[in-house]
């Protein structure tokens, strides 16, 4: 997606230990404009699969998946990182490590809103390791929910998430892979 990447080169800060921050429109500042392609460009290439529903994991991908499923027209769900009063034990639940944050979270989705059978399409911001996605396939694992593919925004093709995501069998369609981020230059696949 040619408009990302610009976003990318003009926006994106390559930071220490090849963390590319984006935060001025798809993690901190939204851009609505560009998000509302993403979804468009997510549901055009997952279009006639059958999907009910729509997961991500909160916060970053909230913006890219919300915008999925209104070009859709599915409902959302965001994974949980953090306990809420408001949320019981009667939910499913796995262990996601972050690469940037550097910390374990306990994501959670409500069983109120899972039917086993549906067919998901998991969307996220970044695809580095892979964790985020690993952690919501587990869940629909737990659910008896197909997960259909990962949309991802940018997926950082020298770490091994992508790779290892393709290996299992899932559909991985990435808007932007990036090969490289040496000498705090973003190179493009």
């Amino acid at each position: 997606m040619q408009e990302l990447k610009e976003k990318i080169e003009k926006y994106g800060t390559v930071l220490p230990g090849n963390v590319l921050k984006v935060d001025a429109f798809l993690n901190h500042q939204v851009d609505t404009d560009l998000m509302y392609k993403v979804g468009q460009e997510f549901a055009k290439h997952f279009a006639d699969q059958g999907i009910t529903k729509i997961w991500t994991v909160e916060s970053s991908g909230i913006a890219p998946a919300v915008m999925t499923g209104l070009a859709m027209h599915l409902p959302v769900i965001f994974a949980r990182k953090h306990k809420s009063l408001t949320l019981n034990n009667n939910m499913f639940t796995a262990d996601v490590y972050s690469y940037t944050k550097k910390t374990t979270n306990r994501i959670s989705i409500s069983k109120k809103y899972v039917e086993a059978g549906e067919k998901v399409l998991l969307i996220d911001d970044f695809l580095a390791n892979g964790q985020a996605v690993e952690g919501m396939m587990e869940i629909a694992d737990q659910a008896g929910v197909q997960v259909a593919g990962a949309g991802i925004v940018i997926e950082k093709s020298f770490q091994p998430g992508g790779k290892e995501l393709r290996d299992k069998g899932v559909e991985v369609y990435s808007l932007a892979q990036i090969k490289s981020l040496e000498d705090g230059q973003v190179e493009f696949v």
